[in-house]
């Protein structure tokens, strides 16, 4: 007896492994199976197209932590294909870099700081698919003893079934179990998939002697094709195409499966009805090609238009400044991130475009790297400049004649701002002699000037101006030394009129606001001039914050001791370690700053 299986075997297998760009099933022929996996690699590759390193890394730390890591293998080496990328175009910048200064590039070291990380990630996936191989290959071996005791049980329902046994429940019950018995190796599945349905061709043979069973078994399975062709109907207007196509392909399984053989007449009629459901389906996959080729199409368009923004900035039309620098420093880092936040691009041009980008940011760097190399020989005239500040303010510290020491002190304070940058390696250094000398003028005016010489219309003017000078404080170099003289020549400012109270409120809301952009506590600040009871209040906060600070690392430390062996090479507890390191770095200084003001320091 001859089955529609054989039949339309060729047909059935050309359009189940049509109907979907990412499974196969265990029917497709090796060759297609390929192409399918071809096919779910370029959607993988399309999901991660807009991940960054940091995200990347946490995904591969995510499959690696599931039960099953092994399984998700294509993913997991997207992951790290897109990860080794972003650390090796990174190390080549830093490269650039280090032979744009004029360094030998056989001298270049350089150890990327995710680089042990992402090691570790890989060799600890490695292990973990090994032992899901190794899992894979005993499951599919006792699924092979399985399905064949399943064909031994076929062949006896038609050699040496016992009298009074019920064929049709039987039957029903192999075919039942067949569909659900695993996967086995693909180079035994076709030869046990032939011995199969060899059997169930024998069994229908024997049936055609039993017209009872046989008409039971024919209805049974056209019912099951009517609902198969039913639920393929529904998919012509399923909205997610790729569900679509997958539904579909589990419907041709079924089909050869669990849905023949049928009476002679309505064979070919349901064969050519679902085989034509399956076609216009199949015909929309070229909606989600189209669908993803335009959308590649704008990624590649905005990507394009970010490297000429870029180019733009490399070039100016005008002579550059600092500022114009700084600016542009911060738009092409927000440029960056766009960049590689916009999905992917056609495959065609991914390469190239990836390449304009990483030449066009070294183009920029390269620009911005010169425009500060020639800035090194005003730096010299700079620290020329701010040393004869420093005299003039050691020379009239103690200058008692206020009319004119005061002003004096002032217009040193804001030719010091004017003054350029320095070498970095004086910065410091020069602030410091600086600021001692304003402080020790200042400590002495408010010394000698008591609360009925006090002009406290004058302060409230002093102290406009100080807060407006406050509000200009921006987060570039230098700011913190600015924060710290401001918030000096405040404290040794003494009251202001009752109704004028109110600027105190919004000198500490401004000077708050200041702190957060500079990324620094209050309490942490370096100041001069302030009074006992100042002093005294400073000492209270920073107790306070000691004792909360040592609070929230006492219970980091518990929550470690709930693992075992809890070490920093642990991944999973490595930002808990990193956490407690700088929590201790903090009350390390607080207990500092405290000590010096007990020790009048």
């Amino acid at each position: 007896m001859t089955t529609e299986n054989n039949l339309s075997e060729n047909e059935e297998n050309k359009i189940s492994t049509e109907v979907s760009p990412e499974e196969t099933s265990e029917n497709t022929v090796p060759a297609q199976e390929n192409a399918h996996e071809d096919d779910a690699e370029h959607h993988e590759e399309h999901a991660v197209a807009d991940i960054t390193l940091s995200e990347a890394l946490k995904e591969m730390e995510k499959i690696i932590n599931t039960p099953n890591a092994g399984e998700d293998f294509r993913k997991f080496n997207v992951l790290k294909e897109k990860a080794s990328h972003f650390i090796h175009d990174e190390v080549e910048d830093k490269k650039h870099e280090y032979v744009e200064g004029g360094n030998p590039a056989e001298n270049f070291s350089y150890e990327h700081p995710s680089q042990a990380r992402f090691s570790a990630l890989v060799n600890i996936f490695r292990e973990k698919h090994d032992d899901f191989q190794k899992g894979q290959e005993e499951e599919q071996k006792k699924n092979l003893d399985h399905r064949q005791s399943i064909i031994e049980r076929l062949k006896n329902l038609y050699t040496n079934s016992e009298p009074g046994t019920n064929l049709f429940k039987s039957i029903r019950e192999i075919k039942e179990e067949w569909s659900h018995a695993g996967q086995v190796a693909k180079s035994e599945f076709k030869i046990l998939n032939n011995n199969y349905f060899h059997h169930l061709n024998q069994f229908y043979q024997m049936l055609d002697l039993n017209k009872e069973f046989l008409e039971q078994e024919y209805s049974h399975n056209l019912e099951k094709r009517e609902h198969i062709i039913a639920r393929a109907k529904e998919l012509e207007n399923e909205p997610v195409i790729q569900k679509a196509l997958n539904e579909l392909q589990y419907l041709h399984k079924l089909w050869k499966e669990e849905a023949e053989p049928v009476a002679e007449e309505f064979r070919e009629k349901t064969w050519e009805e679902f085989k034509e459901i399956s076609n216009k389906i199949h015909e929309r996959k070229s909606e989600l090609s189209a669908a993803i080729e335009s959308e590649q199409n704008e990624n590649f368009e905005k990507k394009n238009q970010i490297i000429t923004e870029i180019k733009k900035l490399s070039e100016p039309s005008d002579t550059p400044n600092h500022s114009y620098w700084q600016n542009s420093i911060k738009r092409v880092e927000d440029l960056r991130s766009e960049f590689l936040k916009t999905g992917s691009v056609p495959r065609k041009s991914s390469n190239q475009n990836w390449n304009d980008f990483k030449t066009t940011l070294r183009a920029f760097n390269t620009a911005k790297n010169n425009y500060y190399k020639s800035l090194k020989g005003s730096q010299q005239t700079n620290l020329d400049e701010k040393l004869k500040l420093i005299q003039t303010a050691k020379d009239n510290m103690n200058n008692e004649e206020w009319d004119i020491a005061v002003p004096l002190f002032k217009k040193l304070q804001e030719d010091w701002k004017k003054v350029g940058h320095v070498p970095k390696s004086m910065t410091n250094k020069i602030w410091d002699e600086f600021r001692d000398a304003c402080n020790t003028f200042f400590n002495n005016y408010r010394e000698k000037s008591n609360a009925s010489t006090d002009n406290w219309k004058e302060n409230y003017k002093h102290k406009k101006e100080i807060l407006e000078d406050l509000k200009t404080v921006s987060n570039e170099e230098g700011s913190i030394e600015r924060i710290e003289a401001i918030k000096s020549a405040w404290n040794n400012i003494g009251k202001v009129p009752r109704d004028k109270i109110a600027i105190n409120s919004e000198f500490n809301k401004t000077l708050r606001e200041k702190l957060k952009l500079n990324k620094i506590n209050e309490l942490e600040l370096k100041e001069e001039g302030l009074s006992e009871n100042q002093l005294t209040d400073k000492a209270r906060k920073i107790k306070s914050q000691i004792s909360d600070l040592e609070s929230e690392i006492v219970k980091l430390e518990n929550n470690l001791a709930f693992f075992k062996n809890p070490s920093r090479e642990n991944l999973m507890l490595k930002d808990t370690f990193d956490s407690i390191d700088e929590k201790k770095a903090h009350l390390e200084t607080l207990k500092q700053n405290l000590h010096k003001i007990i020790a009048g320091e």
